[in-house]
């Protein structure tokens, strides 16, 4: 393939993330070229319905891999599939954009990192929230605000309908606090640059329609080698209260920084994926005082008019996949720090059964 030619995409897993990818692909008509569908069900007819399209689709993985001969894989499966799915594109000569989290275990995502360097494919973990102009400007600010820092952070989601089977199934091989967890544990590694030191980890079955050994709410709490600390919480379901869904919130000697989404709780329920990302303003907030103790600084904010939706951050995560392959861009801090989440709320859901605290 000759440096700018388009790039014979493959997309396996058209659900919600899949078929955003998709979109994207379907846009950027003049870089990518879809080449197959691939899905077990339905999901992939939908897709091309919506796309108004009529690209191959297929059932099988394998047999897609083999038949469509593509130069890139986008992989939106369930976890459990990631490894195996990643380690044969690579093998059919594939560049892969691969959906959060990257493997199941620490040793799955130290194995297809090993992987991509020693055959040369790039690979690029979907940490959607990086592509964010609020939350990049949030991790900006919170460097600033001294050391140590306070990181609150959650994400609930109220899951109804199809939502709720999409989780039911995820969680058949990740808690919320793993699969969620890798974004906004990514957030703060970046925020402090500090290596994580120990967590503990607590969790609750709201729900007799998943299995014993697993839980639909989830809470960690997270120490760094500096002083930090961290908190977040997520939970998955028809229970899920949707009262304080939202917290994003860093303290500092210096001030805070908190994300303010005024009008997210007026954008339908929590499960919507442009909930996710909803961002809207940052409040920062100044510690300083005078001689009587009062605030020398006013709290600033700061709007942010024109916030990309969920396809746009899609699309600035394609834009970046394509850089990384058209101009061969060094990924080894990107994939790092993909292996160095996961590995933080792996320990976590390991606390959470335990019932101990994991030293990292």
């Amino acid at each position: 393939m000759q440096k700018n030619d388009k790039i014979k995409i493959l997309v396996v897993g058209c659900g919600n993330m899949g078929a955003s990818h998709a979109a994207v692909y379907h846009q950027l008509k003049n870089d990518f070229e879809i080449c197959g569908l691939v899905s077990r069900g339905e999901s992939k007819h939908e897709l091309n319905k919506q796309l108004k399209a009529n690209y191959p689709v297929f059932d099988s993985y394998e047999k897609a891999l083999e038949q469509s001969n593509p130069d890139a894989v986008c992989i939106s499966t369930y976890p459990d599939t990631h490894m195996d799915y990643t380690l044969a594109a690579f093998n059919a000569g594939c560049d892969v954009f691969l959906e959060k989290p990257i493997a199941t275990t620490t040793q799955g995502a130290k194995t297809l990192v090993q992987a991509a360097n020693k055959t040369g494919r790039k690979l690029v973990i979907g940490y959607i929230l990086r592509q964010h102009p609020c939350w990049q400007k949030f991790i900006e600010v919170a460097q600033g605000l001294g050391k140590p820092l306070v990181m609150r952070m959650n994400l609930n989601q109220q899951s109804h309908g199809y939502m709720w089977d999409v989780h039911k199934n995820l969680m058949k091989s990740l808690s919320p606090i793993v699969d969620c967890g890798v974004h906004y544990i990514d957030v703060m590694c970046q925020m402090v640059r500090s290596k994580p030191k120990q967590v503990s980890a607590i969790g609750a079955r709201l729900t007799e329609e998943i299995s014993p050994e697993n839980y639909n709410y989830g809470q960690l709490q997270i120490t760094f080698e500096d002083g930090s600390i961290g908190w977040y919480e997520a939970g998955w379901g028809p229970m899920i209260s949707e009262t304080a869904h939202f917290v994003k919130d860093v303290m500092g000697p210096k001030g805070s920084v908190s994300i303010v989404s005024a009008t997210a709780m007026e954008q339908g329920t929590t499960d919507s994926v442009d909930r996710h990302t909803k961002t809207e303003s940052l409040k920062i907030h100044h510690a300083e005082v005078d001689s009587n103790n009062e605030f020398v600084k006013d709290d600033q904010w700061i709007h942010f008019k024109d916030e990309p939706d969920h396809l746009e951050l899609c699309m600035r995560e394609q834009q970046y996949f394509l850089n990384a392959i058209r101009n061969d861009i060094d990924l080894s801090e990107h994939l790092q720090d993909a292996v160095s989440s996961l590995e933080v709320v792996l320990a976590c859901d390991e606390s959470v059964k335990s019932g101990k605290t994991v030293y990292l």
